[in-house]
């Protein structure tokens, strides 16, 4: 445990060392999907157009799972940082219930209405509605696994153990990389699947990480030492503060998948192409906001354990080390987007010059909020470290539900599509601003506010 502490030494080196193996995590979740597309990408833009818009529901389910691994995260933090054992315990047991019965619902409301949901994007070609339509069917069987390794992950970072998570997902990655190229071309034993391949590559390699993760948390960390989850019914107690801690940023979450869905939709006027090309984008992008995840994952557990020691002046510096480092990444996904678009999204998609022309476009568009972007993911995790979600879950609604009208009106103008672009990087910059400017003002209060730990 005391390996573990984020309450003492080097501030920069203890954020630099719990955050370097959630970043190398992040990637690794990001690589499943850009596996995923590179294969995909040589298949043909149907098929990248019918991952990605089942994959909106993926992305969906990440704010259902937010509930529990919030609670995991902050709960287990503040009560290591208290020294509270048995606190940990409590927090553990309940997420990882409460994890799988959201996991559970959720895969049997889209196994049974599959064909109305994808029906929702209109997107005007039966062979790419189809596709969809097979790869949400078979992701949605394998969810329950989908659900439970972030909750895994959050509970080792709460005890300030990262490396374990990047260790057991990464057997993940290698299993999915396998794979891929096996099940969506039909390699060797295997016929070609195309995306029903790699909805099950997916689905088997979590399914692998959930049982190392199984078998990895009795041996290695002594929270679960003759811990029986299920034996025990819910702690109505424990369940409530997991809500507390867990639900602003899950509707976040979830407000930012449902207009990630209905932008998709503005998208789908400009063919399947264009939702193609969002989906690689995403991904492309997802190399810098995902390295400052890490990095806000590492502030709310540095955060966590320091507000439960009520070390005050290590919370102050703690931020500001934080976003020091994440403003060098935000520079360099500026650089690398803005200057390295061609290239980096004709290695997804190589032989189609209209997405290439328009990934391009998206990708120097978004470019341009980069550093601003990860302000606002690394004041998110401040925020979250002190158990006070509800500001920046507040923030990310307003200005991303205002996608939607400004997404019209731009796309409307001359600007086109590319509307859609400056429409996400704008609302992107102002939460930056926004957020970066809340936390900063309660970090003067600091240590003036109320001290109500988690319980």
């Amino acid at each position: 445990m005391e390996n573990n502490r984020l309450t003492e030494g080097s501030i920069t080196g203890k954020l630099v060392k719990l955050a370097i193996p959630i970043m190398a995590t992040s990637f690794v979740q990001v690589a499943y999907n850009m596996m995923d597309m590179i294969w995909l990408g040589r298949v043909g833009t149907n098929a990248v157009a019918a991952s990605g818009t089942a994959g909106f529901f993926t992305w969906f389910a990440s704010a259902l799972f937010m509930i529990s691994k919030i609670g995991a995260e902050v709960g287990v933090a503040q009560s290591y940082g208290r020294e509270d054992m048995e606190s940990a315990r409590k927090f553990v047991s309940n997420t990882l219930k409460l994890d799988t019965f959201i996991a559970l619902t959720y895969s049997l409301i889209l196994i049974i209405f599959r064909h109305q949901i994808i029906g929702f994007f209109n997107l005007g070609d039966m062979k790419v509605i189809n596709m969809a339509t097979d790869y949400l069917l078979i992701i949605s069987f394998g969810f329950i696994f989908f659900f439970l390794n972030p909750v895994f992950s959050g509970i080792f970072n709460g005890t300030g153990d990262s490396s374990i998570p990047f260790k057991v997902n990464s057997i993940g990655l290698a299993t999915n990389m396998i794979l891929d190229p096996l099940m969506i071309m039909g390699i060797g034993p295997f016929p070609e699947m195309g995306v029903k391949g790699a909805a099950l590559a997916t689905i088997i390699a979590q399914f692998t990480v959930t049982v190392v993760f199984v078998y990895t948390s009795r041996q290695k960390n002594r929270i679960f030492k003759d811990l029986n989850i299920f034996k025990k019914p819910f702690d109505k107690e424990y369940v409530k503060t997991i809500f507390k801690l867990g639900l602003p940023a899950a509707v976040q979450q979830g407000i930012f998948s449902s207009i990630g869905m209905l932008l998709a939709r503005i998208i789908a006027q400009w063919g399947p192409t264009a939702i193609a090309v969002q989906k690689v984008g995403t991904q492309i992008e997802s190399i810098s906001w995902m390295s400052a995840a890490g990095f806000s994952t590492a502030i709310s557990a540095f955060m966590g354990q320091n507000y439960g020691a009520e070390k005050w002046d290590r919370i102050k510096k703690g931020y500001r080390k934080g976003l020091q480092i994440v403003s060098c990444i935000g520079v360099f996904a500026t650089i690398l987007l803005i200057f390295g678009a061609d290239p980096l999204f004709r290695f997804f998609i190589p032989d189609d010059p209209e997405a290439l022309e328009i990934g391009v476009r998206y990708l120097r568009i978004l470019g341009v909020s980069q550093i601003l972007m990860t302000f606002e993911i690394a004041s998110r995790g401040a925020f979250n470290g002190l158990g006070r979600t509800i500001p920046p879950s507040l923030v990310g609604i307003i200005f991303n539900a205002l996608r939607i009208p400004l997404a019209l009106i731009l796309s409307s103008t001359s600007m086109g599509l590319d509307g859609v672009w400056w429409t996400i990087t704008i609302s992107s910059m102002l939460k930056g601003i926004v957020l970066t400017i809340w936390y900063i003002i309660i970090l003067t209060k600091i240590p003036n506010m109320d001290n109500q730990y988690v319980e």
